[in-house]
């Protein structure tokens, strides 16, 4: 703190009036003091003088041209010294190995010199739409067509990573979609598809994955909404192990390809990525992945399907208690209810009747 800075035996011998013989600023080198009977001034940020050990704020203190009176009684030793080693001890850990860097963390690396720092790569993004339905979101759709908004739900969600994704989109057709995605698979880590994984004569996803030797690890998910999400990779002939727990890599050297292949209705699109993206991303760069999200649900619920059910909620805080009220929006294509909800609550597969007051995991969005 700004103040003068004495030696504690001085004032506890009773002495509380010092003669000023100089001022310790900030960033200059450190003065000493000359005798036990004086003190220096000294400012906030600025190295202790030599001989002193305790600084006294200016509030407690009256100076009157070069003398400086103590008006307590009473201090403590040390008071206002922040000794060196008093954070952490030289050589300590400050932060650990597979921590996100955040704004506490740029503080951090910055006062104890890293100005280099070694960090998990975030993978290279392509988020593919397809359907011969889809139009530009500039464009005015026929009444057999609709704008191409996944993809952009997408970008978005992959943009709270850093991730800067980019976008295309391929028609039904399945000699160019082998050849696009071929492409796209020498080029980009992960590919997002959003639509043709189901049982359509127009999805064509799977089979063009197969053939272009990427490995399903699976398809359909016993969810609602979601089920036939597809998962996979493209093992890289150089380096084996993106997302494989068979294999202990550094992040940074992961070469896979890996392949999302969401349902292409709305919500089925949304809450397949952020169950599944996030935390494989999350894995992937060398974080932990722990849901901390849970609330207390606020209605009787029933779901007699044996899927677990990802059920879209408005999230009340009341009084420190997370509540989650269902929505009934228009099933998996509704993408305005999204707009009217936060989050969705995971209801798990082997129940049928959620009681209310019980407590769920959920995936905010918000």
């Amino acid at each position: 703190m700004d103040g003068i800075a004495i030696p504690f035996q001085s004032f506890e011998s009773g002495q509380r009036d010092f003669e000023i013989e100089g001022v310790q600023a900030a960033g200059s080198a450190q003065l000493t003091l000359s005798d036990a009977i004086k003190c220096i001034e000294v400012m906030t940020g600025a190295v202790l003088p030599r001989g002193t050990d305790t600084v006294i704020p200016y509030e407690q203190v009256k100076i009157k041209e070069i003398t400086a009176t103590i008006t307590l009684d009473e201090f403590v030793q040390f008071k206002n010294v922040h000794t060196k080693g008093k954070d952490e001890v030289q050589g300590a850990v400050v932060i650990e190995k597979n921590t996100q860097i955040s704004s506490a963390e740029i503080g951090v690396l910055a006062t104890v010199g890293k100005s280099i720092v070694k960090v998990a790569k975030l993978p290279k993004v392509m988020i593919i739409s397809t359907g011969d339905e889809l139009v530009e979101v500039s464009e005015t759709p026929e009444n057999y067509q609709i704008r191409r908004s996944n993809v952009h739900t997408l970008v978005s969600l992959l943009a709270r990573f850093q991730i800067k994704a980019q976008i295309a989109h391929i028609s039904d057709n399945k000699e160019r979609l082998k050849n696009k995605i071929s492409l796209y698979l020498k080029e980009y880590d992960v590919l997002l598809f959003s639509g043709a994984v189901s049982k359509g004569k127009f999805d064509f996803i799977p089979e063009v994955l197969d053939e272009l030797g990427v490995e399903k690890l699976f398809h359909k998910v016993a969810q609602r909404p979601g089920k036939p999400f597809w998962f996979g990779r493209k093992v890289s002939p150089e380096i084996k192990g993106w997302a494989s727990s068979e294999i202990e890599m550094s992040p940074i050297e992961i070469r896979d390809k890996v392949v999302f292949a969401f349902p292409g209705n709305p919500i089925s699109t949304f809450v397949s990525c952020a169950k599944y993206f996030t935390p494989w991303l999350q894995k992937s760069i060398g974080l932990d992945f722990i849901n901390r999200n849970f609330a207390v649900l606020a209605e009787d619920i029933v779901f007699k399907p044996t899927m677990t059910y990802f059920l879209q909620v408005k999230i009340e805080n009341e009084n420190g208690v997370l509540k989650a009220y269902p929505y009934k929006g228009n099933g998996s294509g509704d993408l305005a209810s999204l707009v009217k909800t936060g989050a969705f609550i995971e209801l798990p597969s082997d129940q049928i009747e959620f009681k209310k007051g019980a407590v769920f995991p959920i995936i905010p969005y918000r």
